[in-house]
């Protein structure tokens, strides 16, 4: 059992409340957003946009999902923001839209890697400083074409892989 006193209790409620209260306004508003896109359909005219990129969607919808966990930080941030986006275009496109609603996801994993949050937040205590990002670009963006170039194999070659 942990001994506080009431004041003691209170005053780290309020430091927890200074330490994360801009990210507690940073979700809520990237949630607020991706409410926001959804209900007035800027999601799916975006969608229809994305979609005009034909055949080439697979390897988009990896590098969507990559750059918005990039700079948002948050694969959830990122489902939440373009997980809808990807499903109206995969529709728009006949591929199969839990695929290309997972590309996303999955796009999103590899620029966690390289995403500035992530990264300030690994080696803040340490010499890494300014080599971490530059170490794991690369392997970034090689990762993302690779995973672009598996979803469109999945969804035009290997589709016996996808789940019905």
């Amino acid at each position: 059992m942990v001994k506080l006193s009431a004041r003691e209790f209170g005053a780290a409620i309020a430091d927890t409340w200074v330490q994360t209260r801009i990210a507690i306004l940073t979700v809520a508003t990237i949630v607020g957003l991706a409410y926001l896109m959804n209900y007035s359909g800027l999601t799916y005219t975006l969608g229809l946009g994305v979609a005009s990129v034909g055949p080439f969607f697979p390897l988009v919808s990896a590098f969507l999902g990559w750059v918005t966990v990039f700079l948002l930080g948050s694969d959830t941030s990122g489902n939440a923001l373009f997980g809808n986006l990807q499903v109206v275009a995969a529709h728009q496109l006949n591929l199969n839209p839990v695929l290309m609603a997972a590309t996303n996801s999955s796009g999103g994993v590899m620029g966690k890697m390289i995403s500035p949050q992530n990264i300030s937040t690994g080696v803040a205590t340490t010499e890494l400083k300014g080599v971490v990002f530059a170490r794991t670009f690369k392997h970034s963006i090689l990762l993302t074409m690779l995973l672009g170039i598996l979803v469109w194999l999945q969804q035009n070659v290997l589709q016996a892989m996808i789940p019905h």
